[in-house]
């Protein structure tokens, strides 16, 4: 594994566990968040965070909204929990594959 690709993993990880425990206060972003990959380019000044939100009944790009205008304080709650000398600009990303898989398998039982 790169060094690169131990950052994404860690950036994910770290990054559900502060929108799960610290919140968001943006009343834009409710659901369940799920962070489902982080991609980071090569300078590690800027990292694409695709997400999947439960819950949010066809407002998943408020949510993602209120995420991005939210930016400034998830990265301090972030930088408190790693240890990079300076973290990428977040870029979050509504990721639709899981409703779209759930609606593939939902076709393919019907059949």
């Amino acid at each position: 594994m790169s060094r690169i690709e131990r950052i994404e993993a860690e950036i994910a990880k770290q990054l559900a566990l502060v929108i799960q425990q610290d919140g968001v206060k943006d009343p834009r972003v409710r659901g369940l968040i799920s962070v489902l990959r982080v991609t980071v380019d090569t300078e590690l000044s800027y990292a694409k965070v695709y997400i999947s939100v439960l819950g949010a009944d066809g407002h998943e790009q408020e949510v993602v909204e209120g995420l991005n205008s939210a930016e400034g304080y998830i990265k301090s709650r972030l930088n408190k929990k790693m240890r990079l000398r300076a973290l990428p600009e977040l870029h979050f990303i509504y990721d639709d594959s899981l409703v779209y898989g759930a609606y593939m398998n939902q076709k393919l039982t019907e059949k």
